[in-house]
């Protein structure tokens, strides 16, 4: 083999190698790289603490229930569902570092979103929830935007039947588009919601933030259907009268791959 003509002697003298000099922007631009490199593998799969600990659980005495759609990567085990919390309260995933094990009671499934989207994995999570025996809900992301029997149709189209065991649906509000008027905003959300009332003879369930309840939702809204609060990392749910309580987006659930929305109904 032939030596680099780097290394060979050249006058009586040892020619040394050529030392290639990295500029100090283009160091820098390495290291910006590296750290966006690892900041994306940890903003997509997170630390392996991060996967095994999850949000602490309220004091109480709880019935568990999660909330999932197409945006939950991985598969669901449907019959190993399954909240274990540690001696702090922090949800886990290792059964061996669990002091008190509940099983999730309910399931609440996005099913669509305004006048025409349909959640692509919702048949297949409503199936699946059903075969496992939990008591499952179909729930629809509200558009100020568009007209509430509109939407309303696209729910009742999508969900089809419900039977006895199934829980009421559930109406999610969550924003009001620029240029809505609050007038506006509650009576499309009535229209989505009597009008599925009257499809199912079930009062539906009114999913909303704490303060956008107190902020926008009239007293017809809040005095006529159930409320399902949300309202993280807090030793109160932030209403007086609630029937769910979303406590946390970061819990960690036995069965669940990643992150999840946790919440609680009071034990009977």
């Amino acid at each position: 083999m032939n030596m680099p003509t780097s290394q060979k002697k050249r006058k009586g003298k040892k020619v040394k190698p050529r030392k290639i000099k990295l500029g100090a922007w283009a160091a820098i631009g390495l290291a910006a790289a590296l750290l966006v490199c690892l900041l994306l593998v940890f903003h997509r799969w997170g630390s392996p603490a991060d996967l095994e600990t999850g949000a602490k659980v309220p004091q109480g005495s709880w019935r568990f229930g999660i909330d999932i759609s197409h945006n939950n990567e991985g598969k669901i085990v449907w019959d190993s569902l399954y909240v274990m919390t540690d001696s702090r309260g922090r949800t886990v995933r290792d059964p061996f570092k669990a002091k008190e094990i509940k099983p999730v009671s309910f399931v609440i499934i996005k099913a669509t979103e305004g006048a025409g989207f349909q959640d692509k994995d919702f048949r297949k999570n409503w199936k699946d929830a059903g075969k496992s025996g939990l008591r499952r809900g179909a729930y629809h992301f509200f558009r100020s935007s568009k007209d509430g029997e509109v939407q309303a149709r696209n729910f009742i189209r999508t969900v089809g039947e419900l039977k006895y065991r199934d829980l009421p649906p559930v109406l999610d509000i969550e924003t009001i588009h620029i240029g809505c008027s609050k007038e506006l905003l509650n009576q499309r959300a009535l229209q989505w919601l009597k009008a599925v009332e009257k499809r199912y003879g079930k009062k539906p369930v009114v999913y909303a933030s704490s303060s956008f309840v107190k902020d926008n939702l009239c007293k017809e809204i809040t005095s006529n259907y159930p409320i399902w609060v949300a309202h993280y990392e807090k030793d109160r749910p932030g209403l007086e009268d609630w029937t769910w309580w979303q406590f946390t987006d970061k819990a960690v659930v036995k069965g669940v791959p990643g992150r999840v929305d946790l919440s609680v109904m009071k034990a009977d």
